[in-house]
This record gives structure tokens, sequence and C-alpha cells, in this order.
């Protein structure tokens, strides 16, 4: 395999402007993949990542639009493949955070938290399925995370929007897998990044796991870059953790 594996290859990116959404699309523009770059709102900071993308030599188009809307994403997947011909991966990265009690939590909060995470994958796996069903071949990666597993307080929507999620990529690994199509999650733990004041404190936990520091964007982008490689056709369906061994389930 060259040093660009997925070069003819366009990926779509949601939640792609900062943090890990913008490791995961530099991580796959550097291995040769065209990028649509999805943004809720920052229109400037997607474009700044379209211009690191342009310096790694690779196409790239930005699209700031809310996944939970279908005919934004509709409109979107369209431009993509205006542009690029197809779209041969997804990633699933849009969410939203955010801390509320839940004797406290509006049904809004509820609603927008899960509708993100779970309407928006939805949303944009049924608008790229066909594209990838065509070429029999296809890559969909989902991001979890590792409070769903471990049971937090104040975050109820998030943690059902992952668990959500959860099914819903083992359900496309189970449908879609004899057609060339994988589907897989990766969970990551604490990870550093930059958080918005909307998403809260960080969550108290006792001790460090026994890797004693966060985790960086580039472990989770590079994680991905991994299941995306055409060699990857067998890991199907998984759950990757990425966490520093705080939580070693399965």
């Amino acid at each position: 395999m060259g040093s660009k594996p997925l070069e003819g290859k366009t990926a779509l990116v949601t939640g792609a402007s900062r943090n890990i959404g913008r490791a995961i699309a530099l991580a796959l523009s550097d291995a040769g993949a065209n990028i649509i770059i999805n943004s809720l709102q920052d229109r400037a900071a997607a474009e700044k990542v379209c211009a690191e993308i342009d310096v790694q030599g690779t196409g790239s188009l930005v699209y700031v639009g809310d996944v939970i809307n279908r005919d934004t994403v509709r409109d979107m997947v369209e431009q993509g493949r205006e542009k690029f011909g197809a779209i041969d991966i997804f990633i699933s990265n849009a969410s939203a955070r955010g801390q509320v009690d839940f004797l406290d939590m509006s049904y809004e909060d509820w609603r927008r938290v899960i509708d993100i995470s779970l309407d928006g994958a939805f949303h944009c796996t049924q608008a790229v399925l066909p594209m990838m069903i065509e070429r029999q071949w296809g890559r969909i990666v989902t991001l979890g995370g590792i409070a769903w597993h471990l049971g937090m307080a104040r975050r109820a929507n998030n943690l059902a929007g992952k668990a959500g999620l959860t099914g819903l990529t083992r359900a496309l690994a189970a449908e879609f897998g004899d057609r060339g199509i994988t589907s897989n999650m990766i969970s990551p733990g604490a990870i550093n990044t930059e958080r918005p004041a909307s998403a809260g404190a960080l969550p108290k936990r006792d001790g460090m796991p026994p890797v004693p520091r966060k985790g960086q964007t580039s472990e989770i982008a590079s994680t991905a870059r991994f299941l995306c490689l055409p060699e990857q056709s067998y890991i199907n369906g998984q759950i990757i953790h990425i966490n520093g061994g705080a939580y070693m389930g399965t």
C-alpha cells in the first residue's frame, strides 16, 4: 500500500471544524482522500481546516449546516457528489454536550443532543449509502464515548444518544458488510480538546487511567484512518476503545 492509500476516495466528516473532527479530516486528507468538512455554524474555523487540507494536496469542500435537518444533509451530500463524484467514507462525529440534572432536563435539551448524535448519523448514512452500495465499497466510522459505558450523572441525553449510535453502527455492519461496506465505532476517553463553555466542566473521575494522561486528537484520528484503509475490510461492527485503560470492557 502506497503513502496515499485513500487516493481517489472522498470522506464526509461531520463536526470537522475543530478538535477530533478536524484531526480526522486532516488524517484522511494526508492519506489521499478528498474531504467534505461539515460544521454546524463556524464557517471561519471550517475554512481554516479547508486551507490545511489544500496544503496537503487533496480536494476539500466546506458545508455549514445542521445534520439533524434531512434536506440540509441531502444538499450537502449532493454538493459533495457533484464535486467529487461520490462519497466513500462517512465519519459521524457531530455531537452536542452540556450537563443538566436529569430532573431539570427539558424535553428540548433531551431531543437536541440525541438528534445530533443519532438522527444526524441516520440522515447522513442514508444519503451516502447508495453511492457506497453502487461501488461495493465504503467505510462508516461513528464516534461514541466512554461515558455511556461507565455511566455518568447529568448527561442522560448524551449517553442515550451514544448508546443508540452504537446500535445503529452495529445494525449497519450487519446489513451492509456483504457489500464491501464496514461500520465501526471509535469510543474515546478523556481527550485533550478545546471545550466550549456550553459543554460544561469535564466530569470528575477517581484517579487516572493506567496510561496517566489525556489522549490526543491525533490518536483518535490515526485510528479512524486505520479503519478506513482498503485492507481493513474484515474489521466490522466493532467498538474501538481509546481511553488509556480507563475502561477495559467489550
